[in-house]
């Protein structure tokens, strides 16, 4: 179909010269379901850019609707005119099928088809702009499943959109992804009807392999087609077709019916709805609808109980963008008993008794953290909640209410240090440690060329007085060194965050080593530094027997997820060299850190990559999260699948008081954010690792000792990284 359009005069002027370029793709839709696509070139000289702002997708709407009636009345059409749309468009997603050579027309049926991005497996070329209009019968859908995606992480430069129409229009898209995902978490996209526009595009220096995606027909999700009433005691429910991307305008219901005098618990254990810059408060796009209120974003936590025995569970999808949606358990309960032998959460949960009041959030509404009695080691919160003591005067608002804070409070002529410890204000920058953590030092604006413990030194001898200047991806050496060896701390796999899950997703911490002693398995952790050297803990090599002292008695295993689990993506290597601090001591455990030399290089991959290690000034403030991963304390047991729990930096002051002066300025403590850990996530000589506002993931310490996260109210205690940044460069040369 071709539709005309009558442009007023001035937008018509604006087209005769060059520079400014916009891109107003339209869709008509016609009475009898018919759509026609088009996009229409604005180019606006620079004597006239004043126009530009108010050339809008009214504008043009209403000149279009104008055109169209005059036209109507001119001429009699075989066919009405219900609906047209306009919006501003990105110029490299409107191409000419005529004169652009990456564009295909594809045809999906019942068949399982394939097809792939220019270049695939290899790169695909520089400046790549290509299209893929798909279409299906009437009455069907179209899947699209991609196998392989690896897209340069960057979406202001190269990614992949997706339309639930043929024309780039915002209002009809339904999702734009870059980077590169991992087989666990694969993008599989539906649309709303038979229609599908895929587009790469690809601007940025750096080629990758591009995707390769399978598609074909599916009959159309519809509100007939998706829900039903479920009577059994327990069972599952999802959003239409999860995992994969749930389709656009898509209404479901489930009623949940089950005998009188029982309730309904249902508890999600993946939520996942977002949009661009969608309110989660308001919930006015996509959401999941439970007794009259609306839920999107992104949950760490939902649960939900019904007051009666029927519960009716509603599903809305918009027109534009949707995401990987839910899954959730739902269970019939009795009311009158609903935990029999636990506790109680008033979201219908179930938990331990011996986890109620231990100042940990396990019910995920507080529920089981109010009206308690405080024990010893805990602060009591002004509004009823215990936390542990150690939370104090850590500046984070750990009660909820700030009243763990608000004794904290230095006067206006004073420094406060991260431990709460109020200093005179004069002792700031003056290249010395006031305060026990160092942050009276840690970021100071003194003239450059003066140096100290707490400021960057460059290869040059500057020195950079900015916090954390180190791989934050900004050149702030004049030779570039604090820049310098910043291939680390990345993540190649994109993953989303499972609901409640311990498990670590596979590549989600690609440093992670498991190594093994003997033919005794699973016995301490490390973490990738480089190609050839690996970090621990030295005390996982003391022991009487000389064959622990021995490299010829370990192996180590990169990439590795699964304990018991063959994959061929695991590279084994065995060990040259174990290098031991010199000054370890096996009573105290200070200087716990040994290097390991491999005898054979890794090769780096998408599950196997290093941890970025932090310059000796590089600064953890307290209550910063950071993460801890492994398969377990020897003590503890091995977890087959690799396990990860969220930490919180703890202050120096209370680290020491807390484990009763045992602590030196060699260690660090942190304890755990999340609750329901029941068996312990820290793995002796694997790493513990913070994110860094530049996305960098920067190693801040080696699990070393202590009563660790299988006793949650007792923090663990970790090596210190920023002491022993020189120690590691002399010895390995990282």
């Amino acid at each position: 179909m071709v539709t005309k359009h009558l442009l007023p005069r001035q937008v018509l002027h604006m087209c005769k010269s060059t520079p400014t370029v916009k891109i107003l793709s339209c869709s008509v839709i016609c009475s009898d379901g018919v759509f026609a696509y088009h996009w229409t070139r604005f180019v606006v000289p620079p004597s006239e850019s004043e126009v530009v702002p108010k050339l809008t997708e009214e504008r043009v709407l209403d000149v279009l609707r104008r055109g169209i009636r005059q036209e109507g009345k001119r001429s009699m059409q075989p066919f009405t005119i219900t609906d047209i749309t306009a919006s501003i468009t990105d110029p490299r997603m409107a191409m000419n099928p005529r004169t652009q050579g990456c564009f295909f027309r594809l045809e999906a049926d019942s068949t399982v088809r394939t097809f792939n991005s220019p270049g695939f497996p290899d790169k695909y070329p520089p400046q790549t702009h290509c299209q893929w209009q798909i279409r299906a019968p009437k009455d069907h859908a179209i899947l699209v499943k991609f196998s392989i995606f690896y897209v340069e992480d960057n979406c202001a430069t190269d990614f992949v959109f997706i339309y639930d129409s043929l024309s780039p229009d915002g209002s009809q898209a339904i999702t734009q992804k870059c980077g590169q995902r991992p087989p666990t978490n694969p993008l599989e996209v539906i649309s709303s009807n038979n229609i599908m526009l895929l587009i790469l595009v690809a601007d940025g220096e750096v080629q990758r392999p591009g995707f390769k995606a399978n598609y074909s027909a599916i009959p159309i999700t519809t509100a007939q087609t998706c829900g039903r009433v479920l009577t059994s005691l327990n069972g599952n429910i999802s959003s239409p077709h999860y995992p994969s991307f749930y389709p656009p305008l898509v209404d479901c219901t489930w009623t949940i019916n089950v005998p009188a005098g029982m309730n309904i618990r249902v508890k999600f254990t993946m939520f996942r709805l977002k949009e661009p810059q969608v309110n989660v408060r308001n919930c006015n796009k996509d959401y999941v609808e439970i007794l009259g209120i609306k839920y999107c974003g992104e949950r760490s936590m939902l649960a939900l109980t019904s007051p009666s025995n029927t519960l009716m569970i509603n599903f809305h999808s918009d027109k534009s963008y949707t995401d990987k949606g839910f899954m959730a358990v739902y269970s019939a309960y009795d009311p009158k008993n609903p935990c029999p032998g636990q506790y109680t959460c008033t979201t219908g949960m179930c938990i331990a008794k011996e986890l109620q009041c231990d100042g940990w959030n396990d019910c995920g509404d507080m529920s089981d953290e109010r009206k308690c009695q405080c024990e010893d080691d805990h602060f009591s919160c002004a509004n009823g909640l215990c936390k542990p003591k150690y939370f104090v005067c850590d500046q984070v608002n750990d009660c909820g209410d700030n009243s763990d804070e608000q004794q904290c409070t230095c006067n206006k002529n004073q420094l406060r240090c991260g431990d709460g410890t109020c200093l005179p204000q004069t002792v700031s920058c003056d290249g010395k440690r006031d305060c026990a953590d160092g942050s009276d030092e840690a970021s100071c604006t003194v003239s450059a060329g003066i140096c100290t413990a707490y400021t960057f030194s460059c290869k040059s001898g500057d020195c950079m007085n900015k916090l954390n200047a180190e791989c934050d991806k900004v050149s702030d050496c004049t030779d570039g060194s604090d820049e310098e060896g910043c291939d680390c701390g990345e993540r190649p796999y994109k993953h989303n965050r499972i609901v409640g899950g311990q498990n670590a997703d596979v590549g989600e911490w690609p440093w992670q080593v498991s190594l093994h002693y003997m033919n005794n398995g699973h016995t301490c952790g490390a973490s990738i530094i480089s190609n050839k050297w690996l970090l621990s803990a030295a005390h996982c090599f003391a022991s009487a027997e000389a064959s622990y002292h021995e490299a010829s008695s370990w192996l180590t295993y990169s990439g590795m997820q699964d304990q018991e689990k063959e994959d061929s993506n695991v590279q084994m290597r065995e060990v040259k060299t174990i290098i031991t601090h010199q000054d370890y001591n096996q009573m105290t455990q200070d200087n716990d850190i040994a290097l390991l030399e491999l005898k054979e290089p890794l090769v780096f991959s998408n599950t196997i990559h290093p941890v970025c290690l932090p310059a000796s000034s590089h600064v953890f403030p307290a209550g910063m999260p950071c993460w801890v991963t492994g398969w377990g304390a020897l003590r503890e047991g091995v977890s087959r699948v690799l396990q990860k729990a969220e930490v919180k930096i703890i202050n120096d002051t209370v680290c020491d008081e807390v484990t009763e002066g045992q602590v030196t300025s060699r260690m660090l403590c942190s304890g755990f954010l999340a609750g329901g850990v029941d068996a312990c996530q820290g793995d002796s000589g694997g790493p513990l690792v913070c994110l860094s506002e530049a996305n960098i993931w920067f190693q801040c310490g080696i699990v070393s000792w202590g009563e660790g996260c299988a006793r949650r109210n007792k923090p663990g205690v970790y090596t210190r990284l920023t002491k022993f940044r020189d120690w590691i460069r002399k010895h390995s040369g990282v």
